[in-house]
């Protein structure tokens, strides 16, 4: 050996090494996009008398996955001795995400928004998923994810949940990113339920000024003599005025914002209330894409039976949760999303979704705003209607 050659062998294994960690670095990176992991256990009491599985495939990413939560990101015990999984423990631990994206992640990712919710609530993660902060003490969406997650009818029908992440003393929960894979998309967040409170809320009788102040500040003429004399109105009267104001009473569901692609989110959307007016936002969204509409309604339909098959619901009230729309060219998506104020009813009482609230029935109308939502998107006209250029891709 000459003395050329044994001065390039280091500079040659530095280079296989660079490129066995780049390896190892999209092997984890694919791993974590393509795997769901299964969900921990929450809601005993429903998981028991549904007598569900809780058990995926893949079972050693996903217990890597798991063991995330329980220590500082890294997959401490060691692998069989098969090459798959020793595979997999060397990706897993080759990425440890630990904080939301960098930079470089987010270099393809320009067209990333937040549609609605609270504003800076979502974060991009990686590739493929996002950080959901939670706000205040309560656990229900991480539970609300976890429980859904082991519901074999409605897996298809929410984004993918991952797992929950602690970061500089706030928690977060890292779901589906549900933009990613798509082009300059259509998007519209559709707030479903013909009540948007929880129960728990509107216990209290005692009369505020404040609430009063918000609805004159709307409309003066909104309070009845007697609470224009006290300048104080109830939270329940309050809340009930405000939903009045949406299509959110009427029609069982409001749109919450729209994104239309090359345009800013438009999220001033909660005045709009008759059916008229719902019809015409729905026209503009779809474009006259007839091909679109069928593929949405079908979709639509695939969640309203999914929901109306799953446990869960049933002993469970649904507030502020979303329909979330995407299309572009190639493809569409429809999700339930949000159940960060998703609560179980009291023993003893089951929800239909469907009949009209009176205090104490835990009744939300999030089946009958589906069921509208469904007949609306059925019925509206759309202008200069366009043929299907391509096939279009259900995600």
């Amino acid at each position: 050996m000459n003395v050329c050659n044994f001065i390039a062998l280091p500079a040659i294994f530095n280079l296989l090494t660079l490129l066995v960690q780049g390896y190892l670095v999209l092997f984890a990176f694919l791993t974590l996009t393509m795997t769901t992991p299964a969900p921990e256990k929450c809601d005993e009491k429903w998981k028991s008398q549904s007598g569900l599985s809780v058990s995926r495939n893949d079972g050693t990413t996903i217990s890597a996955l798991k063991r995330w939560k329980n220590g500082s990101g890294l997959v401490n015990s060691a692998p069989s001795n098969l090459p798959s999984e020793r595979l997999q423990y060397l990706a897993i631990n080759a990425l440890e995400l630990t904080a939301p994206a960098s930079d470089v992640l987010l270099k393809g990712r320009a067209q990333w928004f937040q549609l609605s919710g609270h504003p800076d609530s979502l974060a991009p993660a990686g590739p493929g998923t996002v950080w959901k902060r939670r706000v205040g003490s309560e656990d229900a969406e991480r539970c609300a994810y976890e429980a859904l997650s082991a519901c074999p009818h409605m897996q298809n029908a929410i984004p993918r949940y991952y797992r929950e992440v602690e970061y500089r003393g706030d928690k977060f929960i890292e779901l589906q990113d549900l933009l990613h894979g798509f082009e300059d998309p259509h998007v519209m967040d559709i707030k479903m339920g013909a009540r948007t409170f929880l129960e728990t809320e509107v216990s209290k009788t005692t009369a505020r000024s404040d609430l009063y102040e918000k609805m004159i500040a709307v409309d003066p003429n909104a309070p009845t003599e007697l609470e224009h004399a006290a300048r104080a109105v109830t939270k329940l009267r309050y809340m009930q005025f405000r939903e009045q104001q949406s299509s959110t009473n009427s029609e069982g569901f409001r749109i919450e914002g729209i994104k239309m692609p090359g345009e800013p989110p438009i999220n001033d959307l909660k005045r709009i209330k008759s059916e008229e007016q719902v019809m015409a936002t729905m026209a503009k969204f779809l474009g006259g894409r007839s091909h679109i509409r069928q593929k949405i309604v079908k979709r639509l339909k695939e969640i309203r039976s999914y929901f109306e098959q799953c446990e869960y619901f049933k002993t469970h009230e649904v507030i502020g949760s979303s329909i979330f729309l995407i299309f572009d060219e190639n493809s569409i998506g429809a999700w339930l999303i949000d159940f960060a104020k998703t609560q179980a009813v009291p023993e003893g009482i089951f929800v239909t979704h469907r009949t009209p609230w009176k205090q104490g029935n835990y009744e939300e109308g999030f089946l009958f705003g589906m069921d509208r939502l469904i007949k609306i998107m059925e019925t509206v006209k759309l202008d200069s209607p366009m043929e299907n250029a391509s096939p279009i891709v259900e995600r």
